[in-house]
């Protein structure tokens, strides 16, 4: 049996479609919205075809009208975007993010998952997951998870690694992936392996989705040099929502 692992698909409708396995289920763990020109088209989606959705840090911010806590270099680019998608979406798109969980816990093909956003320790807003952090550190983080796979999100950094018997995944980012490599990033697992998996899109088709939103074109080209490249970009202060 296969299992699709989903993430941080941030309104990019475009990097969704092209993913194209065949699955038996499927996990979102959050942020479906935000960033992107089309969060109504991903929302259906994942509400169509998921078997188990988590609540992330943006879309928490944008149900409950709180702040998502971005990264410092995309705070601005967040807030504005997430102006844009409360004009944009239904109340009942709204009262399903609300009802999400922020974790969950299943069985799949004989293997136990815990699925949240972040961390154990902070479901919503932790960046302490990454690749790069220390054996000693990663074993502290996720210490008492007591499952075969833990899956998390919100870093928009790919991972797959392991603490003790615990396999912990990070798809990286549908939407907006940040390691460099511009394609979209998502996860299978297949007979207890974890694989990530990247796919090109239509690139294009989003960039003139984000320059549609009446952003400043300050912030349309950001979030669209950070599509572009897979890396993060500067943002000038003070300019996230005011069209020009």
């Amino acid at each position: 049996m296969k299992l699709l692992v989903l993430s941080d698909i941030h309104g990019n409708w475009p990097a969704l479609q092209a993913i194209q396995e065949d699955v038996d289920a499927v996990v979102c763990l959050g942020d479906i919205v935000s960033y992107g020109p089309l969060p109504r088209e991903c929302i259906t989606w994942v509400r169509e075809r998921a078997t188990h959705v988590l609540r992330g840090n943006h879309d928490t911010a944008l149900a409950f009208q709180e702040d998502p806590k971005a990264a410092g270099f995309k705070r601005e680019l967040a807030q504005a975007t997430l102006e844009v998608h409360r004009r944009t979406l239904s109340g009942s798109a709204m009262d399903w993010l609300r009802s999400l969980p922020t974790q969950v816990r299943f069985r799949f093909d004989g293997y136990d998952f815990h699925a949240l956003h972040a961390s154990p320790s902070d479901h919503l807003f932790s960046y302490r997951l990454t690749p790069e952090l220390s054996d000693e550190e990663l074993r502290k983080e996720v210490q008492g998870a007591q499952a075969d796979f833990l899956c998390v999100g919100h870093t928009h950094l790919p991972m797959v690694r392991r603490a003790w018997s615990t396999v912990i995944l990070n798809p990286g980012s549908v939407g907006q992936p940040l390691d460099n490599d511009p394609r979209a990033s998502y996860a299978v697992v297949q007979d207890g392996v974890a694989e990530i998996r990247r796919v090109p899109y239509d690139v294009e088709a989003t960039f003139a989705g984000i320059r549609r939103m009446g952003l400043s074109i300050e912030a349309a080209e950001a979030l669209i040099g950070i599509l572009r490249t897979g890396r993060p970009n500067s943002f000038p202060r003070g300019r996230g929502n005011s069209p020009e």
